[in-house]
């Protein structure tokens, strides 16, 4: 029985990470306190649109590289004459 006596720490571990998570899981009061003040707020910032970019930069696309998914080594040009060994 004693050798089983390592188990204890890995079972008070998983207990205590049990608790957590089901408190961490528990259902969330809904808070309804909002006024009507933060749905205009909300609704000024939803219809201002999206950003517009710096001046001075442009938002034109990079170009991208096609990739093939494939490593090709480039080719080399053939030598006016081949190296011969001595």
């Amino acid at each position: 029985m004693e050798i089983l006596l390592w188990l204890v720490p890995a079972a008070a571990v998983t207990a205590v990470a049990m608790v957590w998570a089901a408190w961490a899981g528990r259902p969330q009061r809904e808070s309804t306190t909002r006024s009507d003040a933060d749905y205009a707020k909300f609704a000024r910032a939803i219809s201002n649109g999206r950003p517009v970019a710096a001046p001075g930069r442009t938002l034109l696309p990079r170009e991208r590289d096609r990739s093939t998914g494939i490593a090709v080594r480039p080719s080399r040009r053939p030598q006016a004459q081949p190296r011969r060994s001595a």
